[in-house]
């Protein structure tokens, strides 16, 4: 159970704070509710790329890291579709190091000339190593527009292609962070061994007098439904042959979300689970496989990505990963099974509450999906999921007409 309040500073800002009592540690946590779906289509990759500007410093705090450092604290951040994260741990006595941090570079980042390039230069080299000159690494950058035509979900966080990142001005630098670097855009979340309202007092003293910018977000279109299935094949030089299959399923705030969750622990959660159970122990079809959502604020996918065996055809593997949908769709699960998928939730959810970090970036992402008191009622409402809803949620999911997928194929095949 996490105790917290909330706050409303007068610029628009949200505060969440927690009192615990049990480490020396405070975390800081900084969530601003921009991602790469905030972007234009002509000029994708600048919320991650913002994301490393953050760190170039700001007027009064030239050198970020190092004054982190001084602190004895621990900082760094991620970038999703929906929102960036900015994150730091230290000595709660040196909490006001952290606040100072964060609410100078709010106000005025170190947007120069100079860094921008520094940082473009950083994030290209990022997106040549880890998508385009790593075995299986462009796999998202084939997979989001196979199943997304519409929505901003079509294009990854690192971009659509390094070109944007290249071409990226000053001017749509300054834009970006003016339309969505302000208070009323983020939600700071602090948990400490200290009072919640010195906590508030704390932060009104460093972030009142930041101004909000008011400036209109573009609309973002939404996903018409997905009426066929969609197919792509791709070779490239990798050992072995891959499948990824995508479904559209619920968004994040969907009841059915945790069903969702629910059936990809069930199908993939450990070695016990029936995908690795069946698929890569006794049919031995797959070196591995997993299930897994993206989780995200509007329409999500639910993944199943698997690495096949020398000699297996892709469409045995398919024919074998369907069979597992048909299943869990036709046959319940066991009480047994669901109750063990349903205790490791819970003991997932316990031990990451004993981290300040994790509270803090809880109560910032809850408070960003609107509803803070899942911060405290998830696990109910995972214990509270029967095996019908498995059968009729799974039904729901597995439509072929509503998957996208993917064949990545090694070209010593061709």
């Amino acid at each position: 159970m996490i105790d917290y309040k909330r706050y409303t500073l007068n610029n628009g800002l949200t505060l969440v704070v927690h009192r615990d009592t049990s480490s020396p540690i405070a975390a800081v946590n900084m969530l601003y509710k921009v991602g790469s779906k905030n972007e234009s289509p002509e000029k994708t990759g600048f919320a991650h790329l913002f994301e490393h500007l953050m760190f170039s410093g700001s007027v009064n705090a030239p050198d970020f890291d190092k004054a982190i450092q001084m602190a004895s604290g621990e900082n760094n951040a991620f970038t999703g579709s929906d929102y960036t994260n900015y994150y730091i741990t230290l000595p709660k006595e040196n909490i006001e190091t952290a606040l100072w941090l964060e609410s100078d570079r709010l106000l005025s980042p170190n947007i120069t000339e100079h860094n921008i390039e520094v940082q473009k230069s950083v994030v290209v080299e990022e997106f040549n190593q880890r998508y385009l000159n790593q075995p299986y690494g462009d796999i998202w950058l084939l997979l989001r527009p196979l199943a997304y035509k519409v929505h901003p979900y079509s294009w990854s966080t690192i971009g659509k292609k390094v070109e944007h990142i290249q071409n990226a001005t000053a001017e749509d630098v300054q834009a970006f962070f003016n339309t969505h670097y302000t208070p009323s855009n983020a939600i700071l979340s602090i948990v400490a061994d200290m009072d919640e309202d010195e906590m508030y007092q704390l932060v009104e003293k460093w972030f009142a007098d930041i101004p909000n910018r008011k400036a209109e977000q573009n609309a973002i279109p939404q996903e018409p439904k997905q009426l066929e299935a969609r197919e792509q094949a791709v070779y490239r030089n990798v050992p072995s042959d891959a499948i990824y299959k995508a479904y559209k399923m619920c968004n994040r705030v969907d009841a059915d979300y945790y069903t969702c969750d629910m059936i990809s622990d069930i199908l993939s959660n450990g070695r016990s689970a029936r995908m690795y159970r069946r698929l890569v122990q006794e049919k031995q079809l797959f070196s591995n496989i997993s299930a897994y959502l993206t989780g995200e604020l509007d329409e999500g996918l639910f993944v199943i990505a698997g690495r096949l065996l020398p000699a297996i055809s892709i469409d045995i593997a398919e024919q074998a990963i369907e069979e597992e949908f048909r299943q869990l769709i036709d046959k319940p699960v066991t009480d047994y099974e669901l109750e063990k998928v349903k205790n490791k939730v819970e003991a997932a959810q316990i031990f990451a509450d004993t981290s300040v970090l994790n509270k803090a970036m809880t109560l910032a992402y809850y408070e960003m999906l609107g509803d803070l008191s899942l911060a405290n009622r998830e696990i109910e409402l995972y214990r509270k999921i029967s095996k019908d809803d498995i059968g009729r949620v799974g039904a729901n999911i597995f439509n072929p007409k509503r998957c996208s997928t993917l064949y990545y194929l090694s070209n010593s095949k061709t």
